[in-house]
């Protein structure tokens, strides 16, 4: 696969393309939303709760390797198109799901929703990667992943304010009500979850039609005469996926369970305590805090934890320019280190704090690591795509494994296994610093 030169022809491909990065990434973390209401209607432990992710990414570790073998077969265009369908169809499932209030239908379509999102990914990330000098790759994509963070960092103000600002009822409490009361109530719920992923499902078919109607550029021809098993022997690429596995899981875990550590921290009273921060979350709601539930207090700061990544990403794009961007990688997987060890070990706002800068520092690692584990890789990028793709299932293990534990021994406890997965990152920076396969 050849890389094509950065000239007027590809501005409007990449402008395209990144617009997808946005959807995706905006999708992703609304999911994360539904996490503390679901927890709460359906009386779920954090183990349970953590299956929702289970369920989204585990789609990456089934579909996408099946994924590059049907972009050999349709080219990346056909395979955006598929992939925003697929999507769009998962969207349209919760619809059902919620006014039945089935779990296993939820999570029916979190996974048809996930899977039509890895076709998307596997497409995509490699596209942006060619469209250009393989020198400026991993700077290119850092960039195109900026504006996925800009979804990621709407993503939860918006889950804040639709599905976490209202208040909960728990079963016990839910027993109690008559018939009449609980109808209404069931309805409510229904539509606070039914309407945000309606809307999106419109948008994704309207984004499908979109690109079938833009002209992308080849490159090089969607057909690929390597192969899996000669993927599979590429050292640089095999570390690069478990780089892959445990960054998604360790920024997904977090990002899942900040509303319930931040609860089992007790920051919404102190929130509410402190004049700048009670009128921060205020704003972000739209309502005043006594009109909201705790969960959305807790929830309009997560937006903070995406949004470090947003800025780091730009930020990112421009280091990895002027700065090895495997060293820039091992920087800000040390940093991450630093700063979760701070929140094991603190209280209130300092725990708080620390753990939604690791956002800023989670920033460039897919990118980074995306572009590091391909570099060279020639006719077998669609292959490596397809392997570090899959790899992003570290999302659906880690997620229910971080709250496993918390379950039995606290969130600042269960930190510990995400120290483990950003050292493993750091190791894998220094490891392939120089350009070698």
């Amino acid at each position: 696969m050849r890389s094509i030169a950065p000239d007027r022809s590809t501005l409007l491909p990449l402008v395209v393309v990144t617009a997808l990065f946005f959807l995706w990434g905006f999708i992703t973390v609304l999911v994360d939303a539904l996490i503390p209401r679901l927890r709460e209607i359906f009386a779920l432990t954090y183990f349970q709760a953590g299956l929702v992710q289970f369920a989204f990414f585990i789609a990456y570790g089934l579909f996408s390797i099946p994924s590059g073998a049907l972009l050999s077969r349709i080219g990346y265009r056909n395979g955006m198109i598929a992939g925003l369908t697929t999507m769009g169809i998962g969207c349209l499932l919760f619809w059902p799901a919620a006014g039945w209030r089935l779990f296993p239908l939820f999570l029916l379509g979190t996974f048809v929703l996930a899977a039509g999102m890895t076709v998307l990914q596997v497409a995509a990330n490699p596209y942006v990667a060619v469209l250009g000098d393989e020198r400026t790759a991993s700077s290119r994509l850092n960039l195109a992943q900026a504006f996925n963070s800009v979804g990621t960092t709407i993503a939860p103000i918006v889950g804040a304010m639709f599905l976490l600002s209202d208040r909960i009822l728990d079963t016990k409490a839910l027993s109690i009500l008559d018939g009449a009361g609980r109808k209404s109530y069931l309805e409510a719920e229904a539509s606070a979850v039914q309407l945000p992923f309606i809307i999106i499902a419109g948008v994704l078919f309207i984004v499908a039609v979109a690109v079938r109607l833009v002209r992308l550029p080849g490159v090089g021809g969607t057909a690929s005469t390597g192969t899996y098993a000669e993927a599979l022997k590429r050292p640089r690429l095999m570390w690069g996926a478990m780089g892959i596995f445990l960054y998604v899981g360790a920024e997904v875990a977090i990002g899942s369970y900040l509303v319930s550590y931040f609860l089992s921290l007790n920051l919404p009273e102190i929130i509410g305590q402190n004049t700048r921060l009670s009128a921060m979350a205020s704003g972000i709601l739209g309502r005043p805090l006594a009109e909201v539930d705790g969960k959305a207090v807790a929830g309009a700061f997560v937006a903070l934890y995406w949004g470090g990544a947003m800025v780091g990403r730009f930020i990112g794009a421009w280091l990895t320019r002027i700065f090895r961007p495997s060293m820039v990688l091992a920087l800000f997987g040390m940093s991450a280190i630093a700063l979760i060890v701070i929140s094991m070990n603190s209280q209130g706002l300092v725990a708080m704090w620390s753990i939604l800068a690791v956002g800023l520092f989670n920033s460039i690692m897919f990118p980074t690591i995306f572009t590091n584990a391909i570099e060279g890789l020639g006719v077998l990028k669609p292959q490596g795509s397809g392997i570090l793709c899959t790899a992003i299932c570290g999302g659906a293990l880690i997620p229910p494994m971080l709250g496993w534990l918390a379950d039995g021994f606290g969130f600042q406890a269960a930190f510990t296994l995400v120290l483990v997965c950003y050292a493993y990152i750091v190791h894998f920076a220094l490891r392939y610093d120089t350009r070698t396969t």
